[in-house]
């Protein structure tokens, strides 16, 4: 069974015709651009991702500037991790400043994950990701140990130096043991100044589409 295909499916539902949906990536959104083509929905499109982009543009759907869009109807997106009452963690793509600007416009932000994602409270497995203006960056590491966290400049083995977000900016990689309150981290960590984003979602997510062997399962703010 494909759990990230029947999630896909299963999005497909919350899609009208002729609206504009914001897509995230990844392999679960890929499907949905599948399904979209093989419906023949007439959408336009915005998102964070160029892969996700470029998938759009291969299969005739009609990609829009982020800026040009001051509201989405429904934008879909993955997640490390996501709890019941739908805080979510990103870390590994470095574009969730871009995503939380979609999310943030939609009327609808579901995410679409597979049910080893789903946990009953956020478990910080993963770490926080800041992205930080560099002038800022020895300023934000000190703020973010006053707050318990253990940061690290985001490198690759492929490049030299650190990894650069899409807007130019660094990448902050910051675990983080035994938080109680997700959103009270979230705030404490914009509130530094310097601090672009963080890879907490804490306002922005309505749904969350759980796939498991057993079926689908959506979870939605009361």
């Amino acid at each position: 069974m494909d759990l990230k295909k029947n999630c896909a499916k299963e999005a497909l539902k919350y899609i009208k015709d002729n609206t504009v949906i914001g897509l995230g990536g990844g392999q679960t959104i890929s499907y949905l651009v599948d399904f979209i083509k093989e419906e023949k929905l007439n959408v336009k499109v915005v998102t964070p991702s160029m892969k996700t982009k470029m998938l759009c543009i291969k299969n005739g759907l009609e990609v829009l500037h982020t800026f040009s869009v001051d509201k989405i109807d429904v934008a879909f997106d993955g997640c490390n991790h996501v709890d019941k009452h739908l805080n979510a963690l990103k870390s590994g793509g470095g574009i969730h400043t871009r995503e939380k600007i979609i999310g943030s416009m939609a009327n609808d932000y579901i995410l679409l994950v597979d049910e080893e994602k789903f946990e009953e409270k956020l478990s910080f497995k993963d770490p926080v990701v800041l992205e930080v203006l560099e002038e800022s960056l020895g300023y934000v590491e000190r703020k973010v140990r006053e707050l318990g966290g253990i940061p690290v400049v985001r490198c690759s083995s492929i490049k030299d130096g650190f990894t650069i977000s899409d807007d130019g900016n660094l990448l902050l990689d910051v675990e983080f043991k035994n938080i109680e309150d997700a959103e009270k981290l979230n705030d404490d960590l914009i509130k530094i100044c310097g601090v672009v984003e963080t890879s907490l979602f804490t306002h922005v997510v309505t749904k969350a589409v759980v796939a498991s062997e057993k079926g689908i399962r959506v979870i939605s703010k009361k």
